[in-house]
């Protein structure tokens, strides 16, 4: 299967097209891991990953592997519904089980793969409704927090944050998906801020991860352009929010956090 793999990882890590999957000898997996079953990781056909053109730096290797996989998640290289074995990652990246095993492992926890027993990790599927719901639940966390906002906090406040809903713009308008998703994340992050909750924003960033995953399920040109809606949507609402329409910021955010098409 050809992912139409072109887009270099959020770590600048470059990934290639595909090559056909091979099934790895069991010599060659305790090799990899050190000893024979060793986290009961068994390697088997899998769908091929590009290779990366350069080996990462060792330096803080396991916060690139995330990175880059959360890339790969964020572009449909990695497949909801495939499994995926640390140490065939690992060997993709040039690093060894580990510290793809620990990024995987957070990855689990925001809800974007799950654990296989004696395999690896499952690429999570996202269902309409769950998506659905996802969006039902971040719209009554947001929802009265940014009304709360709209009457509370000085336009200068809001109008600090036009560069970030700017950025989103650009990320949308590359037709990026793992651009547009930081760029996301960062501007609804720093409106919450505003209200100066910090587990507002632990939950929220949690919430909206998960909504994130994957993003690559609709065709290029249609999902260019449901970027391009939303982004749009932002400077709409920091519009609204300085000015203190508070039915409009309503009639906004719910739209916003609408299941997208």
């Amino acid at each position: 299967m050809k992912h139409g793999l072109h887009d270099v990882s959020a770590t600048g890590l470059p990934w290639h097209a595909a090559q056909p999957a091979e099934r790895v000898p069991a010599q060659s997996r305790e090799r990899a891991e050190g000893a024979p079953g060793v986290r009961g990781e068994h390697i088997h056909a899998e769908p091929p990953l590009p290779r990366p053109r350069a080996v990462v730096q060792r330096a803080s290797v396991r916060g690139q592997i995330l990175d880059a996989l959360r890339s790969a998640l964020s572009t449909g290289e990695l497949c909801p519904g495939e499994v995926y074995s640390a140490p065939v990652l690992g060997e993709r990246f040039g690093v060894s089980a580990t510290p793809v095993r620990e990024a995987m492992q957070q990855l689990a926890l925001e809800g974007a793969v799950e654990v296989v027993p004696n395999r690896g990790f499952r690429v999570v599927r996202r269902g309409a409704r769950e998506l659905a719901e996802l969006a039902e639940v971040r719209a009554l966390l947001e929802v009265p927090v940014l009304l709360r906002l709209a009457g509370t906090v000085p336009a200068a406040r809001f109008a600090e944050l036009r560069p970030l809903a700017e950025d989103t713009a650009r990320a949308a308008g590359a037709g990026c998906p793992a651009r547009y998703a930081e760029a996301d994340r960062a501007f609804h992050r720093a409106l919450l801020a505003l209200a100066g909750n910090e587990q507002l924003l632990r939950i929220a960033e949690d919430l909206h991860r998960r909504a994130q995953w994957p993003l690559a399920t609709t065709p290029p040109r249609q999902h260019r352009a449901v970027l391009l809606r939303d982004a749009a949507q932002h400077t709409a609402l920091l519009d609204a929010l300085a000015s203190g329409d508070v039915d409009l910021v309503g009639d906004l955010v719910t739209e916003h956090f609408a299941q997208r098409d």
